[in-house]
């Protein structure tokens, strides 16, 4: 066999390494099948995002949110606005646990999909990656809401300056066709402790004023143009939340309303009386008891 020649040598060593180092190296994002699926998760593998296609939604509709009227139409008249190419906010969707902050906007996508509206759910550890996001849909026709539930964060996280530049509309994360819209239990995304108050000071003409710490606290919630506040249900509301749930569950008038009792020490086991504990009672109750019966 004759020898090889040196520089053939080098190449053939050369595209070795390279085989090798690119097995190492993670994989270029790809944009998904945007016919797949209506919904997207921005994933991680190899330390590369990716948006990950889901297929199976949760069916709720607008009519199925009771006791949130006021919400609902901020959220819906929002989101109409954007589908037609007009201005619109970036929201935050506050307060009381369970009351429909998150199926709110699963049911805006229900309503709008058919006009092009897509979600993205991304995860809090992953905000860091949302310029990239923007930029893989900026030049899509359909219209996207990048959505992050239960939205907190630790003094220091990467992921709380990300969204700050995502909100403020920077060069890199600016795009037409892409809203914000976050949950969290709270109005102010960071912890807020007691030596913050120590920061506050008072001017000359008697007027107070935060410190820098308590102003980087709140700065990031005025970045969303839209702020839509939830509140604890009273018992009423409860129970009609819980009535609707039995109806679409298949339960006569008279059934619903003898569940009322039952409703109600639900609650009280629960210690709440949110709407999700509503639907669970529901599902709960019409399992066992109505079916139970025939």
């Amino acid at each position: 066999m004759p020898a090889m020649d040196p520089l053939e040598h080098f190449l053939r060593r050369a595209e070795q390494l390279l085989s090798r180092v690119e097995s190492l190296l993670p994989p270029e994002t790809q944009a998904p099948d945007w016919e797949q699926a209506q919904a997207f998760r921005w994933q991680k593998r190899s330390g590369r995002g990716y948006l990950h296609a889901v297929r199976q939604l949760a069916v709720i509709r607008l009519d199925d949110l009771c006791q949130i009227d006021t919400q609902k139409q901020q959220i819906e008249q929002n989101t109409r606005q954007f589908m037609a190419g007009k201005p619109a906010n970036n929201v935050l969707l506050t307060g009381a646990r369970g009351t429909g902050k998150s199926s709110l906007i699963k049911a805006c996508l229900n309503q709008f999909s058919a006009q092009g509206l897509r979600l993205i759910e991304v995860d809090k550890e992953d905000l860091v990656d949302l310029a990239e996001i923007v930029e893989l849909v900026a030049n899509r026709p359909e219209r996207f809401i990048i959505f992050c539930d239960d939205l907190s964060f630790e003094e220091g996280e990467r992921g709380y300056k990300a969204l700050k530049v995502a909100l403020d509309g920077s060069v890199s994360a600016q795009s037409d066709n892409v809203l914000i819209y976050a949950t969290s239990n709270r109005r102010h995304l960071l912890p807020e402790r007691n030596t913050d108050n120590a920061t506050y000071r008072f001017t000359d003409d008697g007027d107070l004023h935060p410190g820098e710490t308590v102003e980087e606290k709140i700065s990031l919630s005025e970045r969303f143009g839209l702020w839509v506040s939830f509140y604890p249900f009273k018992q009423d509301d409860y129970l009609d939340i819980a009535a609707h749930w039995l109806s679409e569950l298949g339960c006569t008038a008279a059934q619903i309303e003898a569940a009322r009792p039952e409703a109600l020490r639900w609650a009280l086991q629960r210690g709440s009386r949110s709407g999700r504990v509503a639907g669970q009672f529901a599902r709960d109750y019409v399992g066992k008891v109505i079916n139970s019966n025939g």
